[in-house]
């Protein structure tokens, strides 16, 4: 099938280049996002790829169908980046990645957790300069603390699963109670209970009109003070400007995020010669207890490689039945309206 790739990163061809050896896809790399102004490109391939910072609303799905594209191939497993109900009125198929590595993106949890416990960004620029007081680098023991996990899907549950190790009590929200969660001695309870009693909160949820802005000013006022809150879920489950009263009145200790509710116009792009427009972000990178990363929990080699080959497998086989198995319905594009 001819695809056409948008908002191409030299990561991004390695890894599905390697893949197609075996699909035998006429790949075209483009380096722009898909927008309005390179929706062109796209006219005459039955298929597009696409990333989490590519945006398609009713009137972009109407020039790609004109165009004759039939399937949109989502290298991610969200998809609340797309008008789900457009693409089924124009009778356009969408295939994700449900699943690509949940280990790198726990991990990545994980290690924000420990960093800004242990202040390591903080150390690391001291010692550099060589100073190596240890004043204001303070932490604490995780062992005995109180952990609570909001979405305990495959990701949450591995997330947890790591802190179980640190020996940490485990708390959890979620509609469905995992049970290897429950094996593990957590404690499933009201999500004001979970905010009361946690030390550390970690988002692993997804990004729904239920779930915009789950951490707004009335949550934040129901968090333990000087709790921990980590986000590599999504950036629209945090009200940034609530999280940034938050941090200055000291009821939030410590915010860890990979996403930003407003990600779409940074991350992914080497923007260090530019003045950065958003107000909010930057007020965000002056707080010494604030460690932003640019939605890079899901990169390692093994996440990238189980992309490119789910969502090659995904293109393949729709173009052989017509289907597949990791097609996005039209119930998850009501649910998501």
């Amino acid at each position: 099938m001819k695809i056409a790739f948008f908002n191409a990163k030299t990561y991004d061809r390695n890894s599905f280049k390697a893949a197609n050896e075996h699909h035998q896809h006429e790949i075209i790399f483009f380096e722009s996002h898909l927008s309005y102004e390179t929706v062109s490109l796209a006219a005459g391939f039955a298929a597009i790829c696409i990333f989490i910072n590519d945006y398609l609303n009713a009137e972009m799905l109407e020039t790609l169908a004109k165009g004759g594209t039939k399937l949109i191939a989502l290298r991610s497993a969200g998809f609340n980046h797309v008008d789900l109900v457009a693409a089924a009125k124009f009778d356009m198929a969408i295939v994700r990645v449900p699943a690509y590595s949940p280990y790198a993106v726990a991990e990545h949890a994980i290690a924000l957790v420990l960093s800004l416990n242990r202040k390591i960004h903080r150390a690391y620029n001291r010692v550099r300069e060589g100073n190596f007081s240890i004043e204001g680098l303070l932490g604490f023991d995780l062992h005995g603390a109180t952990v609570g996990v909001i979405g305990t899907g495959r990701i949450g549950a591995i997330f947890a699963q790591i802190m179980h190790g640190f020996g940490c009590k485990l708390i959890g929200y979620d509609i469905y109670q995992n049970p290897t969660c429950l094996a593990m001695g957590m404690e499933y309870m009201q999500i004001s209970e979970l905010f009361a009693m946690s030390d550390i909160i970690s988002l692993h949820c997804p990004l729904t009109p239920d779930s915009h802005y789950l951490i707004n000013a009335e949550a934040i006022a129901k968090i333990k003070t000087g709790a921990m809150l980590i986000n590599t879920s999504r950036g629209g489950l945090i009200d940034t400007q609530a999280a940034i009263n938050g941090l200055k009145s000291g009821a939030i200790g410590y915010l860890g995020i990979d996403v930003y509710e407003q990600e779409a116009d940074l991350f992914f792009e080497d923007l260090s010669n530019e003045v950065i427009q958003d107000d909010t972000f930057q007020r965000l990178l002056t707080f010494p207890n604030v460690i932003v990363t640019g939605h890079q929990a899901f990169f390692t080699s093994h996440a990238l490689a189980n992309i490119a080959e789910t969502t090659l497998a995904n293109i393949t086989e729709f173009e052989q039945g017509g289907n597949c198995v990791n097609e996005v319905k039209i119930e998850n594009a009501i649910a998501t309206k």
